[in-house]
């Protein structure tokens, strides 16, 4: 995509039109729930001590150009990514020599394994398990041949928290509604601006795995809910609240909110042979529920398990007969030594995991989305890598990542080196990382609206593609089936081009909506 075909978008506004547009974004966005709560170092918290003010998320003022083509091949593939980690997930004697290698360096890991340990002692009472997965991707094209197509590379896929789904799909709304109004140039037109159904589609991945629950397993059968796991003082509430009311407006189904921290306090496991899990909301404590589905929006940080407590809680909602999104194994199949495995060259993985399910040519594309990936170990790959890695000029066109999940965690080029030295010369922390090709999208032009200021200027976007799966894991290798899988709609997050980080919960970047061009 050649920056100096579009390098007249967006265009310039007369004052009068960006008054027209800036006024429309804030008044949609308030009015439609594309909204966070505002950061204290926005407002801080004096300000608003009962927590009643929210802003308009951050946003792209226009959708941000990307190549149809990359758009069409992210989303054909996502179904087949979503066997794969759901193959993956299953297989727990190759999770368990992945895991091996990592729990000398990566306690939360280990700890995490431990708890599936100890619920695989007493005896699994649920053999379903659900994904709402996120294949995260950038736009790649070489520099060096400006001429050649732009290509799809895989960032990430995220199998724990993949939020943002019900922002993302009002952006989108947000960006088609300014074009009805005539707030866009001409070259943004309806067929343009691809419909985002994530919020629908998510809802309906945990309204299915609602009714494959089944009755009630408590001795006096309870009325029937899915609870939301969230972290407390959560400033992204109404993207999760876009999903939790569609629960309850179109599928008639009761969602209850329980931060992480209150797990215990509000939840029990009567003694029973299937153990269901009964939530009791405090505002009520005299109609208990109990519980179908468990959804994950918290719980994948090392920095959420401070306390023994907090590790007892993740025990006790897994050997509960919910249905957990995800559950341990899938949650632990999302670490980046398990991305690294699958991305290395020649490796079988890929083509056992989809064996009977996808076809060598999808194997094939999947194959080609992946960066160059390497461990930090004692692997002829690892050598090389450590050879990069240590190397301030080598290491400038790479990114080190830890295992686990969450933003900000990354670290870029030429800090990489330092980095490592501060770990020391133990190379046993190293393996705690791998090490992976940067990629190289190209550049647009956008103005992203965050805490009340638009900034302009050169941007790079990460689209993720959604997917809801749910499979039985049944017992022994081979013996799981995938029931639903479906492509869910999608994410386009977008960040000035010299911020590193995208997250924008954390702080980095911001929803966008794609305007689909040729290229």
């Amino acid at each position: 995509m050649a920056v100096s075909i579009y390098s007249d978008y967006p265009p310039q506004l007369t004052d009068e039109h960006y008054g027209y547009l800036l006024s429309n974004i804030k008044d949609w966005s308030i009015s439609n729930g594309l909204a966070v709560r505002p950061s204290p170092a926005f407002i801080p918290e004096e300000v608003d001590r009962s927590g009643s003010i929210a802003v308009t998320a951050p946003v792209t003022l226009f959708p941000s150009l990307y190549p149809r083509s990359c758009f069409v091949e992210a989303r054909a593939l996502q179904k087949a990514y979503s066997e794969l980690y759901a193959a993956i997930a299953r297989d727990q004697a190759w999770l368990k020599e992945i895991v091996e290698e990592l729990i000398e360096v990566d306690h939360f890991i280990d700890d995490l394994w431990k708890v599936h340990l100890k619920v695989q002692k007493e005896g699994y009472v649920q053999d379903l398990s659900l994904g709402i997965f996120r294949s995260d991707y950038m736009v790649h094209q070489d520099p060096s041949e400006p001429t050649t197509q732009p290509t799809i590379k895989q960032v990430e896929f995220n199998t724990i928290a993949s939020s943002f789904g019900g922002l993302s799909a009002k952006v989108s709304q947000l960006h088609s509604y300014l074009h009805t109004i005539s707030a866009y140039p001409p070259i943004i037109t309806s067929s343009t601006l691809p419909p985002n159904p994530s919020i629908s589609s998510l809802a309906l991945g945990l309204s299915t795995a609602h009714s494959a629950y089944g009755s009630s397993k408590s001795r006096s059968p309870l009325p029937l809910c899915i609870l939301f796991i969230v972290q407390p003082a959560e400033t992204n509430t109404f993207d999760q609240l876009h999903l939790s009311l569609t629960l309850q407006t179109t599928h008639s189904i009761p969602t209850f909110r329980l931060p992480f921290s209150e797990i215990l306090s509000h939840t029990t496991i009567p003694a029973s042979p299937h153990r269901p899990l009964v939530y009791t909301p405090p505002h009520s404590p005299s109609t208990p529920y109990e519980v179908t589905v468990c959804y994950f929006r918290a719980g994948y940080s090392p920095s959420e398990y401070t306390s023994p407590a907090a590790w007892s809680a993740r025990f006790h909602l897994e050997r509960s007969a919910a249905i957990k999104c995800p559950s341990i194994l899938t949650h632990l199949a999302g670490s980046k030594k398990i991305q690294q495995e699958l991305a290395t060259p020649d490796s079988p993985h890929l083509a056992r995991f989809l064996a009977g399910t996808s076809s060598a040519h999808v194997i094939e594309r999947i194959r080609s989305t992946f960066a160059a990936i390497y461990p930090l170990d004692e692997s002829a790959a690892g050598a090389t890598a450590i050879a990069i890695a240590t190397d301030e000029e080598k290491s400038e066109n790479y990114v080190l990542k830890p295992q686990r999940e969450g933003g900000g965690n990354n670290i870029y080029g030429s800090r990489i080196p330092s980095f490592l030295r501060e770990l020391g010369h133990d190379k046993r922390k190293w393996r705690g990382h791998i090490l992976m090709e940067m990629i190289k999208p190209p550049t647009t032009r956008n103005a992203i609206l965050r805490n009340g200021q638009v900034k302009s200027g050169e941007v790079v976007g990460e689209l993720g593609m959604y997917g809801v799966c749910l499979w039985r894991n049944g017992e022994g290798e081979g013996k799981g089936e995938v029931l639903e899988n479906w492509e869910a709609g999608f994410l386009l997050r977008t960040k000035g081009r010299e911020s590193e980080e995208g997250g924008v919960a954390a702080g980095f970047g911001a929803v966008d909506s794609p305007c689909l061009i040729d290229v």
